[in-house]
């Protein structure tokens, strides 16, 4: 159903029926972390896509990616993780989150863009930062976007290992000045441990925080996409009640392109300003 929504030209970029979306930052007064609300004008022929909570949140700018932009550079993104970033749950891989976010951003920035799809599904932290750190010795990009923790909460990893390792991760990246945006974990109805669950989400946006990175918040979305309709999270998610459907992962894209446009509009406006976030319902 939603491939025939799709209209793809053989290098990626596609038309939709839909409408772009809004966005309205927010910035605590004392904590400096920016958030996104995703509001209106909605998107027409599925408003479901929108959050109407603070799903986007960051601290700095993406000053990498801004200065190719300016001048007009091609900007190279490397998306790395597990099997949301590979795209298990898509009908096809050019379904998966990175192809549709290469193509939104490619309209977006009217230039060159290319989004490399690093996902290897089933990996925990320890498997994915030792591939991220031969991938950025070896060819730097101008920004990471790391999708991360699921497995780990899963399969029972030792939080503070897991954090050790996030943080080995993003300093690596740091260092070698690579930007970089963090994916927290996916929502999903049958959570066994939710409290445990949730600890590894906090875990992701409290180290983005120190070390001051944004952070696309998949679960607080997709928990809002089922607190507001069982059936919208239905159809975000594929068959196996766990990995993301072709419309959830086309909302994904699109939500993260919007927000990595938005930060990356940034470099010469006030880099705290302070917006009270929308919630409409």
């Amino acid at each position: 159903m939603e491939k025939a929504r799709l209209d793809r030209s053989p290098t990626g970029a596609r038309q939709r029926t839909w409408t772009r979306l809004g966005i309205v930052w927010a910035v605590p007064a004392l904590a400096s972390v920016l958030l996104a609300a995703l509001s209106g004008p909605a998107l027409a022929e599925d408003a479901a896509c929108r959050a109407y909570q603070p799903i986007f949140s960051a601290s700095g700018r993406l000053e990498r990616v801004t200065s190719r932009l300016i001048r007009r550079e091609p900007v190279r993104v490397l998306a790395i993780g597990s099997s949301s970033t590979e795209g298990i749950g898509a009908s096809s891989p050019a379904f998966s989150y990175p192809v549709q976010l290469q193509a939104d951003l490619a309209r977006m920035w009217k230039g060159a863009v290319t989004v490399e799809n690093a996902g290897k599904g089933g990996e925990t932290i320890f498997e994915t930062v030792g591939r991220l750190e031969t991938i950025l010795r070896a060819d730097r990009p101008d920004l990471v976007i790391w999708q991360v923790g699921t497995n780990d909460a899963v399969k029972g990893g030792d939080e503070a290992r897991f954090s050790a390792l996030l943080r080995q991760g993003i300093d690596t990246a740091q260092a070698l000045g690579v930007e970089m945006l963090l994916v927290d974990q996916q929502y999903y109805p049958t959570i066994r441990d939710i409290g445990r669950y949730e600890r590894f989400v906090d875990l992701v946006n409290a180290m983005a925080t120190v070390e001051q990175v944004p952070v696309f918040s998949r679960y607080r979305l997709m928990k809002a996409w089922g607190e507001r309709s069982p059936d919208t999270l239905t159809s975000m998610l594929s068959s196996d009640g766990f990995h993301m459907s072709d419309r959830g992962y086309d909302c994904m894209a699109r939500l993260i392109a919007d927000g990595v446009q938005l930060m990356a509009a940034k470099k010469d406006a006030d880099p705290n300003p302070t917006v009270t976030t929308a919630a409409r319902r």
